[in-house]
């Protein structure tokens, strides 16, 4: 198990996944519409202004060693009026599904925030690797529910011994496959975040079980409920954007080069070979945890596998999941420099920008993602443009949906976003969707069969780049042709003693 997406993240340039982005902290009485991590966030911060220190680690505030204690300082702030207000307290549903989440970092808790506030769930138990992590947020699960959560540093006790009703998968993307899979042969309905596996054959291994045991599995999509993706989309298929010949997918951002970081003890109670898993073990370093595993390809697919999965879902949301034929991809390192990795120090070691180009039958879609220069010479630096024969549609994030006539004489026509902050997603209907799957039988939003497909474009547009040259895609077979080196990638060795899942 791993800590995943915990909530103090190491700032490597300014073009943070979207999950880090958040605005400062909510005075306290705001806080009772933010996230559970927020809460405490706030009061870690209101704490360092007392003594004159602030960190900024990408817009979150660490948690350090204070002289206070966890559990006092949890219950001053529940005192303090920083609680959330779930309407599930001091009320009991007819039924409530045992729920327990794997990986209780930031965003683990933002889901299980949802979970609560929904009045459907119960948190039965928490897994994290790292001690103090899991204790914080078993305070929190008890102070603001009122229920005591079980506490394991193995997933796989927890399967075992708790039989959760619902599991959560907040860990990064390396853990996916293994904890999914586990989570559904113990006969939990699923939620995971996104991308489905770090590598193709595991998000294939992944679609095998959820069929062969029935359950639903959604995965963190959010953008495929959020009202102005859904206006959008409706939009979009109405033909008022006329024919679309290219579609264009990106996330530019700002940084500059690199320097190493030194490698240094994990922290106490924290099982850092269990977090490495079925990766390579590294030597532990604070660019890589807490929240910077992302840009590290052991553990993650760098932004394309971060940001990439969520726009080009777009885009087979809106050709109807239909595969590209043929995938090229080039990227490096040519501002943040070269990659260092020895028993002193290291950086990290996915690309700065990467382009990728996917051939569909009736259009082509390019990706683009930077993390140097920014982007002023356009009106958006993230999102997604479907260019048709009467315009522009681009689908943004914080800035809504907008469509540029081809005809100057024909009106701009704008949409705003609706989402929840601070943090800017639609968990809270992404939630409600997952339920719904499960209750009602309906299928999900975001289920695993649709995540899977937007999943494995990144990741195969990561082996082109690593092979150099473009990939024939079948479709139908899910296999690379005519190319055995490439197709070698569709999977990795795990380290011992984890097993990689067979398809």
């Amino acid at each position: 198990m791993s800590t995943g997406r915990n909530d103090s993240v190491e700032a490597v340039g300014t073009i943070r996944s979207h999950k880090q982005q958040r605005a400062p902290s909510a005075a306290a009485a705001r806080c009772g519409a933010a996230p559970l991590a927020e809460c405490v966030t706030a009061a870690v911060a209101n704490r360092r202004s007392l003594v004159g220190r602030r960190d900024q680690l990408s817009g979150h505030a660490a948690f350090e060693s204070f002289p206070i204690s966890r559990r006092n300082f949890l219950r001053a702030a529940v005192g303090a009026g920083l609680a959330v207000p779930f309407a599930t307290r001091g009320a009991e549903a007819a039924h409530k599904f045992r729920t327990a989440l794997i990986g209780a970092g930031w965003w683990g808790k933002n889901i299980l925030r949802e979970a609560l506030a929904s009045g459907r769930c119960r948190v039965s138990a928490l897994c994290d690797v790292d001690a103090m992590t899991l204790e914080v947020a078993a305070e929190q699960v008890k102070d603001l529910s009122g229920s005591q959560p079980k506490t394991y540093r193995d997933f796989r006790e927890l399967l075992e011994e708790d039989r959760p009703q619902i599991v959560i998968i907040a860990t990064p993307d390396h853990w996916h496959a293994l904890q999914s899979i586990a989570a559904l042969k113990a006969g939990a309905h699923v939620f995971v975040e996104k991308p489905t596996g770090h590598t193709v054959n595991e998000s294939r291994a992944m679609v095998k079980v959820a069929r062969e045991t029935g359950r639903v599995v959604q995965v963190g999509l959010h953008r495929r409920v959020g009202p102005h993706h859904v206006s959008a989309m409706k939009f979009l298929r109405s033909g008022a954007v006329g024919q679309v010949g290219m579609v264009r997918a990106f996330a530019h951002g700002t940084g500059g080069p690199e320097k190493p970081a030194p490698n240094s003890r994990p922290p106490d109670g924290m099982d850092w070979d269990f977090w490495c898993g079925p990766g390579p073990k590294r030597p532990f370093n604070t660019k890589l945890h807490p929240g910077g595993w992302r840009n590290f390809l052991d553990y993650a697919n760098g932004q394309i596998g971060d940001w990439g999965v969520h726009w080009l879902d777009q885009v087979l949301w809106w050709n109807g999941g239909e595969y590209p034929r043929r995938v090229f991809s080039a990227a490096g390192r040519p501002v943040r420099g070269p990659i260092v990795l020895n028993e002193r120090e290291q950086t990290t070691d996915a690309p700065d920008h990467q382009v990728a180009v996917f051939e569909f039958p009736t259009f082509t879609c390019v990706w683009e993602n930077r993390q140097f220069a920014g982007n002023e010479a356009e009106k958006h630096r993230i999102g997604v443009y479907f260019h048709g024969t009467n315009g522009t549609l681009h689908i943004g994030w914080r800035d809504g949906w907008t469509f540029y006539p081809a005809n100057k004489k024909d009106k701009t026509l704008h949409e705003d976003a609706q989402l929840q902050e601070p943090d800017g997603h639609n968990l809270k209907l992404l939630w409600a969707d997952f339920l719904d799957a499960i209750e009602h039988g309906k299928p999900a939003a975001a289920r695993l069969e649709l995540a899977h497909r937007s999943s494995v474009l990144p990741l195969l547009a990561m082996i082109s780049w690593r092979t150099g040259r473009s990939l024939q895609w079948d479709g139908a077979k899910e296999q690379i042709i005519g190319d055995t080196e490439a197709a070698r990638l569709l999977c990795r060795p795990y380290r011992p003693p984890w097993t990689y899942p067979t398809v």
